[in-house]
């Protein structure tokens, strides 16, 4: 079956045969691509009804197996093992930060957050995660930012928060990151003298970032 650019992103981050959590599994293809295409046990939940109904109906219609639904919040009343892999796309960092938070998790998480990834990098390595892999992707015309977790502790600087231990190399994200703060650039008002002197010293240093 063909999926999203996105969705295969996903995908690639996920071994063969593994267990995986596909939380808000929306329409339920993600779960199934990897539950057909790499022969991997699924666990597809969501909070909404209908979405999960979406995914059942998916499910029957690809004829896909090793796929079980649940209707929750998240990851609550769901056991992990540590090898498991937990996958949330296509939510913002607040909300996953709350189902993330007070859990037990497993070893292994794929994410992609809508927004603020600097407070998601942050949060993740106070849980004790270190990020493995990075991938910066243009879908449809929006861009995303896929991250791979891995439980392990490691302490990262600032630079590596705000842009990531490995994106930050990447040149096609930062001129997308640069192209982003130009538009605030010409959003903020000369009044706003703080908002624009950080604004400047962002560009500066991303500047600096390409020319490494």
């Amino acid at each position: 079956m063909k999926i999203s650019k996105r969705l295969g992103t996903i995908a690639s981050m996920i071994p063969d045969k593994a267990n995986v959590v596909d939380v808000g599994c929306d329409h339920g293809l993600l779960s199934i691509y990897l539950a057909s295409e790499k022969d991997c046990h699924l666990i597809a939940t969501d909070i909404n009804p209908k979405a999960l109904d979406n995914a059942r109906y998916n499910i029957k219609k690809y004829h896909a197996s090793n796929i079980d639904t649940i209707l929750t919040d998240g990851l609550n009343s769901i056991s992990l093992k540590k090898e498991d892999y937990i996958v949330i796309a296509g939510m913002g960092t607040k909300r996953i930060k709350h189902i993330l938070s007070n859990q037990k998790l497993s070893d292994n998480l794929v994410i992609s957050s809508n927004n603020q990834l600097y407070q998601l990098r942050k949060f993740m390595m106070k849980l004790g995660y270190m990020i493995t892999d990075e991938k910066f992707i243009t879908d449809q015309n929006k861009k995303y930012i896929i991250i791979k977790f891995h439980k392990a502790k490691k302490h990262y600087f600032k630079t590596d928060l705000e842009y990531g231990p490995i994106s930050r190399y990447d040149k096609d994200y930062l001129i997308y990151e640069l192209a982003k703060l130009f538009e605030i650039k010409k959003q903020v008002t000369n009044s706003n003298f703080i908002v624009r002197l950080k604004n400047k010293r962002k560009i500066n240093k991303l500047k600096r970032m390409l020319k490494n």
